[in-house]
């Protein structure tokens, strides 16, 4: 049924993505890859494996065209998939949260389940159709796993219900302040979202896992962010969407707090600079600068605990 509901000899790659692969030489080697693993609807072991996660990553994009990546807590079996072409998710609007304005009916979306503890991921894009405020369900439009390269492992436990929203307040700016900045600094680990617009009118989002050692994200004193892309599946969704639309959401966790670091602002790829050679085992870098910056503290119900691997 998986292999029927596929559109038969059609690569999924646009043009941004087929441009980074040509960049490599990769074009024909990904084309088999992009055909047969890439699909239109979720096989049986992603249809498992969300309704076991207690959060997932958000990418979604606001009525202004920025984007916004997040990350959303619950029980788990908040999400559930009656069909591999659908998953219904359970969440209740966020009005603190800038990427919950880019969750209206019709809009696009794009999701990243992964379970830290055992370096599992799995990617969905698609179509949301908004059933109420406390529920949406998602169409598929593309669903891929992705290899746990890069993954720090940590394990997780709620500390309140995650029911309950923070009394925090959110601190919203156009610049990090000292907190943001370690937040930044200190990450081994962050989130990152990006969509096209594609020829035949479909908006794609996507949002991605990006890991490495810790402070491995280069925070510049005008604010910028150099972030070093290392090896790996050579897909490209990331940054072939930024050399299509260079917009990017980025969001960082401070897992022992909760706090969340939202940014939205303008991207530009570097596929050849000399500023590589600074960053150990990166093959390029992405520049980011932040547009809109909200801090949330104590934004997620979660603590995580670690062990660090080596990138």
């Amino acid at each position: 049924m998986l292999e029927q509901s596929r559109e038969a000899g059609t690569s999924p790659w646009h043009r941004g993505e087929l441009e980074m692969q040509r960049s490599l030489g990769v074009v024909e080697r990904m084309d088999g890859p992009g055909r047969n693993f890439v699909r239109k609807a979720m096989p049986e072991q992603h249809r498992a494996f969300f309704p076991m996660l207690p959060f997932v990553v958000l990418g979604t994009v606001d009525a202004k065209g920025e984007v916004w990546a997040t990350i959303r807590a619950a029980q788990p079996g908040f999400m559930s998939s009656p069909d591999p072409e659908t998953l219904e998710v359970r969440l209740p609007r966020e009005p603190a949260d800038p990427a919950d304005a880019g969750m209206e009916d019709g809009a696009a979306i794009a999701m990243l389940g992964i379970q830290l503890e055992t370096r599992r991921r799995n990617r969905l894009n698609g179509v949301i159709g908004r059933t109420d405020a406390g529920a949406f369900r998602l169409r598929v439009g593309q669903s891929f796993g992705n290899c746990p390269q890069y993954i720090q492992p940590r394990a997780a436990a709620f500390i309140r219900d995650p029911a309950l929203p923070t009394a925090v307040p959110p601190l919203r700016s156009r610049e990090l302040n000292e907190r943001a900045r370690r937040m930044v600094e200190d990450a081994d680990t962050f989130f990152v979202a990006s969509y096209v617009d594609r020829e035949n009118g479909e908006r794609q989002v996507d949002v991605s896992h990006r890991g490495g050692y810790a402070g491995f994200v280069h925070l510049g004193t005008d604010g910028a962010l150099t972030v070093p892309d290392f090896a790996g599946n050579r897909f490209f969704n990331t940054l072939g969407n930024f050399l299509v639309n260079p917009k990017a959401g980025m969001v960082f966790v401070d897992f022992e707090t909760g706090d969340m670091l939202q940014m939205t602002g303008r991207v530009e790829v570097l596929l050849d600079s000399p500023d590589i050679a600074a960053f150990p085992k990166a093959e390029r870098l992405w520049r980011f600068t932040p547009e809109e910056i909200v801090l949330r503290p104590d934004a997620l119900p979660l603590r995580w605990w670690s062990r660090r691997t080596e990138v």
